[in-house]
């Protein structure tokens, strides 16, 4: 089994989606001996924003990049070629503003491309990254699990299976800002979320 897990919270270090997504990787690898894990931290390694001069530099023909051109599609082709080679993906996502971090969102944006990842067909939009296992680990300040405040899940859920990512397990750290007895609750429940969607 090859593992990948994604730390998207803007702090390197005391984030509490990186250590329980760790906490979750930890699990996974007892439970598959031998697993390979990889680990893209997008804190440490900020990934660039998609913007004028890389949609440029994708819309380019490969043969006819400039150096710097190619350079900025090597950075996308890397984070591609890290989920094509994933059997398990373990995403750590903390809220922000009601919304995932921009962090997460350059990652997103870097492994969303046409004919790699997903292609158009006469039938609509098919995901090409199929037959892979995502945990997702949410940690948030206040509560908002299945309300209209959570923008997280449908939005996850959309871009993940638009990819062709659909078996999906999300684990929830909630009330985390609400004070230590509502921190310690939280991270113990996350913690018994993990041990249930190992099981499942």
């Amino acid at each position: 089994m090859n593992i990948l897990q994604i730390n998207s919270s803007a702090r390197q270090d005391g984030s509490h989606s990186s250590q329980l997504a760790r906490r979750l990787v930890e699990r996974l690898t007892e439970t598959n001996p031998g697993a390979s894990l990889t680990i893209r931290d997008l804190a440490r390694t900020p990934h660039p924003a998609l913007d004028e001069a890389a949609l440029g530099a994708l819309f380019t023909p490969a043969e006819q990049r400039t150096p710097q051109q190619a350079e900025r599609v090597a950075l996308d082709d890397a984070l591609i070629a890290e989920i094509q080679a994933a059997d398990a993906v373990v995403l750590g996502v903390p809220m922000y503003n009601f919304g995932v971090s921009s962090q997460l969102k350059n990652w997103i944006d870097a492994i969303s491309r046409a004919k790699v990842t997903f292609a158009y067909t006469e039938k609509g939009p098919v995901g090409l990254l199929t037959g892979k296992k995502i945990y997702v680990v949410l940690t948030r300040g206040g509560k908002y699990r299945n309300t209209p405040a959570d923008t997280q899940v449908p939005y996850l859920q959309t871009v993940l299976a638009f990819l062709g990512m659909t078996d999906v397990q999300f684990v929830y750290a909630e009330g985390l800002a609400m004070g230590a007895d509502a921190e310690k609750e939280a991270v113990a429940s996350a913690n018994e979320q993990i041990e249930d969607a190992l099981a499942a």
